[in-house]
């Protein structure tokens, strides 16, 4: 039996999505977020395309790298404004656990990915912001900044991951104001907290994040994917604990 047939093909995928498009060079896979040619607008689809499209990527051996990036001006936005994101958000039992399920996945899918992941913040992110830093290494373009718009101060409870990733990252107390304020955190900011690894010119970011990849890339397969795995498991760990728990309690909240 031929297990190739079973894994993920890049032809398969690389042109299914609409938010995301695609390119592979060397083994290194770049991925580009956007809506209709510009800066990614979050909804349902981006949502829907990112869970599944993260798992093809794991599923896909040819795939030793990915740089994440985005289109235009702003990595994701709009900033979520509260009456209509709540709105949009109040949903039947039914209704949010199929959201909540897809929810809990495209975290999940991002992390299963096991080998090195860059993301170049090529400007503002103010919608799934931990998407980006939950990279190995996060590139940021002087124009870039980070808030959780879409949560507390946009009428939900922020347990879809954002509860788990930012603490981690930045540390209890910055990630509790940053959520319970819809604090903006500049590229400049964003490296002081540790979200960011370097701050870089606009046109500097992308060729930064391939001439890393190439360098990550002179190790040995299987370092790369077990290094992946070993700095990575932590998240997974904090994840499979407390995002179940979190998705719940923003559901409890919301569910008409």
């Amino acid at each position: 039996m031929n297990v190739d047939k079973l894994r993920a093909r890049f032809k398969d995928y690389c042109d299914k999505y609409k938010s995301i498009s695609m390119r592979r060079e060397d083994g290194i896979l770049e991925i580009t977020l956007g809506t209709n040619g510009g800066s990614l607008q979050w909804g349902r689809l981006p949502h829907a395309e990112l869970e599944e499209a993260f798992l093809n990527i794991g599923r896909d051996r040819e795939n030793k790298l990915v740089i994440m990036t985005g289109t235009g001006d702003e990595f994701s936005g709009p900033v979520a404004e509260v009456e209509s994101n709540r709105a949009a958000h109040r949903q039947t039992p039914d209704e949010w656990a199929e959201l909540g399920w897809e929810s809990n996945r495209l975290l999940c899918n991002l992390l299963a990915i096991d080998v090195p992941m860059i993301s170049a913040v090529n400007g503002p992110a103010a919608r799934h912001a931990e998407l980006p830093v939950m990279c190995d290494i996060v590139l940021a373009s002087e124009t870039a900044s980070f808030q959780d718009s879409a949560h507390y101060v946009g009428g939900l409870v922020p347990g879809d991951g954002v509860h788990v990733v930012f603490p981690m990252i930045m540390g209890m107390n910055r990630a509790r104001y940053f959520l319970l304020t819809g604090q903006v955190i500049d590229a400049v900011q964003a490296r002081e907290f540790g979200l960011v690894n370097e701050v870089l010119p606009q046109d500097e970011l992308l060729p930064r994040a391939w001439e890393l990849a190439r360098q990550i890339m002179l190790q040995p397969e299987m370092n790369r994917r077990y290094t992946r795995l070993l700095l990575t498991e932590q998240l997974r760990r904090q994840l499979n604990d407390l995002l179940p728990y979190g998705l719940a309690l923003e559901g409890l909240a919301i569910t008409r």
